[in-house]
């Protein structure tokens, strides 16, 4: 944790669709193209510096992920044309499904300035609900409990490093619990990623690390010298995290992929509904809000942002 007066700009991620869950659970969540670099440009409106993506399969209703890289550069396209600095994120986590490494690493070809990876394994279980008309795409409810990713090594975490390295891409290295910081570390050894490091860590998961405050001190205690660490909680958890980050003088995510509720029984209006509560307490706690361009000299990524 830095001193207080030094505390850097908040550089503040929004998710703002996910893999998993989409408008059976919260009308209000984007998964078209359109809706989604609409909210984006929202949620940028609001204070977000960082946009991370999941491309939907519209043959598949919009209520599946998609590996298509041409769905990543259209939302890409479509949100770069509304927000014309902000900095494109795009998963290689895909969905809770069975996808292969080379399959998750296909969101890379449509170039974007940061992509996530994920230092798994993890028991996930999630229980997907129907969806009713007019949405598609899953007429039944169904039950997901496997490991995920689907496939997962040490080797194939260089994988993705090297990958990224190859493409210009800075990798947002995703830790779920403190055990995987043994990757990151073997990553930093082999000369794979380079300072600043990005690295999130995702609070809440299933058989992911607690959502407590004290895993939240220990997670930081294990983080490398030179690391930017942005904190994630899942649902319920997000409120008090992201408050807790935004006090040490961490970076945060907030977003409809990680929390679909604004408060215990609402549902959120929108993305920049969770933005702007963000950004409320963070000006409570006097913490300067991140530009894009401010983010991008932290992050050490190009002032020109990429075109698509």
């Amino acid at each position: 944790m830095v001193r207080k007066q030094e505390y850097p700009p908040l550089i503040i991620t929004v998710a703002i669709t996910g893999g998993v869950h989409g408008k059976e659970m919260n009308p209000n969540l984007p998964e078209t193209p359109e809706e989604q670099a609409q909210q984006a440009y929202e949620a940028y409106k609001a204070g977000a510096s960082i946009v991370h993506i999941h491309a939907r399969d519209p043959e598949k209703g919009y209520a599946s992920p998609s590996i298509n890289p041409a769905h990543y550069r259209e939302i890409n396209r479509r949100i770069r044309e509304l927000c014309p600095d902000i900095i494109i994120n795009n998963t290689t986590g895909g969905g809770l499904g069975t996808l292969t490494t080379e399959e998750r690493m296909r969101s890379l070809e449509a170039d974007p300035e940061i992509a996530s990876l994920n230092l798994g394994p993890l028991a996930w279980r999630a229980l997907l609900k129907k969806r009713e008309p007019p949405l598609s795409g899953r007429p039944n409810d169904v039950l997901l409990d496997s490991i995920w990713p689907p496939t997962f090594s040490w080797a194939e975490t260089e994988l993705f490093a090297q990958r990224m390295r190859e493409k210009n891409i800075k990798p947002e290295l995703e830790v779920y619990h403190q055990g995987q910081f043994q990757l990151v570390y073997n990553l930093i050894r082999k000369g794979l990623i380079d300072k600043p490091y990005l690295i999130q860590f995702v609070m809440g998961a299933p058989s992911g690390v607690l959502p407590t405050p004290s895993n939240l001190l220990s997670m930081l205690g294990h983080a490398p010298v030179g690391s930017i660490i942005s904190v994630i909680g899942i649902g319920p958890y997000q409120l008090p995290l992201t408050t807790m980050a935004i006090a040490m003088g961490l970076h945060i995510r907030v977003g409809l992929e990680d929390n679909i509720y604004y408060r215990k029984g609402e549902l959120c209006k929108s993305n920049a509904q969770l933005v702007e509560r963000a950004v409320r307490i963070a000006k409570e706690l006097n913490r300067e809000i991140a530009t894009p361009m401010q983010a991008r000299e932290m992050l050490g990524l190009p002032k020109e942002p990429k075109r698509y």
